[in-house]
């Protein structure tokens, strides 16, 4: 192992004190300190330290106060780093193209233009470029006690391209979900999001994949209490404009079953309460439903009391659409993670629940993908943690 401080580490030993000159200089310590492009220095990354060809731009060196340096660092195809750890942790921002960055426990994240990753301190890791294009990235990289890498062995071919092949490799078979399951999410998700252009395909491609038109109004209707009425309206305006248009083109779609009554022989709130303990799996109460117990009320007697007890869709495609729609949303983490729990509740299988974050990231976006597996990982324990719950 070697380890290395200053800049991105092994750049003091290589530049002298050359970063303690390459910014405009201050002349009082309270004024901003401007670093023109080009003027911190730029190097091919050393073999000992890289596979392939690598350029190192500095951006800013560390200082007194701020304990940490940036650089973009631009892979050729294939190219990476070695296996290495920051005392201080990293922050990897890709800039152009995809990254892939790996640790040693076998996971491999795969990373494009906008996302970060955060790698923390004394982790072992590897980042680099795929195969078959180049990729830019910002490092920001900190540093503790003047040390900001320890470097160890090279990454192999053979373990790259393992590791590559891991990452191209999706979660889950969407096949997991039937085709009409898979519709139900970008329907949903895009109903949440306004996105009336995107929907519109979405409805087109669910009425192919066997929704009927009655399916897909309810999954607009059911989705009011989550994104309000204003993108349900849409929603539902948007699938009447996509009925006419196959109508006038020659398209007969089923509409599928009717809505029953809402019953007479039970009050909604008595109803929803029973909805409400079934789905969850036992009484819901806390302190929020102390603090403001109407919220609840009106939760189990029209949330569901009134639209899970309307049919049309099973429970099981309701809480595809609720768990789509909030993946989809900002700002709504620990709803999605309780909806999570109730779609395994409702007989929806992990293999089930993993293949609609991949439908998500695929039909949706990356984000909302994401962000469900995010939620799925801390709602649904590991398999190491599932074997132990067993055993």
């Amino acid at each position: 192992m070697q380890r290395n401080n200053g800049g991105l580490s092994w750049l003091l030993g290589l530049m002298g004190g050359i970063f303690g000159q390459a910014g405009i200089a201050a002349d009082t310590p309270s004024d901003q300190v401007l670093y023109p492009a080009g003027s911190q220095p730029s190097f091919q990354g050393p073999e000992a330290y890289f596979t392939g060809d690598v350029e190192v731009r500095m951006l800013f060196p560390e200082n007194e106060t701020a304990h940490y340096s940036g650089a973009y660092v631009t892979f050729q195809p294939a190219a990476r780093t070695a296996w290495h750890q920051h005392p201080a942790g990293q922050h990897m921002i890709v800039t152009s193209g995809v990254a892939l960055t790996g640790t040693r426990d076998g996971r491999v994240v795969e990373f494009q233009e906008g996302e970060t990753v955060w790698c923390p301190s004394d982790v072992d890791h590897w980042h680099g470029a795929t195969p078959h294009a180049p990729m830019t990235h910002l490092v920001i990289t900190g540093s503790l006690d003047g040390e900001n890498v320890t470097w160890k062995e090279k990454v192999g071919d053979a373990d790259y391209l393992d590791g590559y092949r891991a990452a191209q490799q999706a979660p889950a078979s969407i096949t997991a979900l039937s085709a009409r399951q898979q519709a139900i999410v970008p329907i949903a998700a895009f109903t949440a999001k306004g996105e009336l252009e995107a929907l519109r395909l979405a409805i087109v491609d669910g009425l192919d994949a066997g929704l009927t038109i009655n399916e897909i109004k309810e999954i607009a209707i059911h989705l009011y209490a989550y994104a309000g009425f204003p993108r349900a309206l849409n929603g539902l305006a948007t699938l009447k404009a996509v009925v006419e248009a196959r109508v006038a083109a020659g398209h007969d779609d089923p509409w599928g079953d009717e809505a029953p009554a809402t019953p007479i022989d039970q009050d909604a709130l008595e109803r929803g309460k029973a909805v409400q303990t079934e789905l969850v799996g036992q009484p819901v109460s806390g302190p929020l439903f102390d603090f403001a117990p109407a919220i609840n009320a009106f939760l189990q007697s029209h949330l569901f009391g009134d639209l899970f007890a309307r049919g049309i869709l099973d429970y099981r495609d309701r809480e595809i659409a609720t768990v789509a729609a909030l993946a989809s949303l900002d700002g709504v983490d620990a709803q999605l993670g309780a909806h999570l729990g109730i779609a395994g509740n409702v007989g929806l299988t992990e293999t089930q629940i993993r293949a609609l974050a991949v439908v998500l990231r695929e039909r949706v976006g990356r984000r909302e993908g994401h962000r469900a597996e995010q939620a799925i990982e801390a709602a649904l324990p590991s398999a190491d943690e599932a074997s132990a719950t067993d055993a």
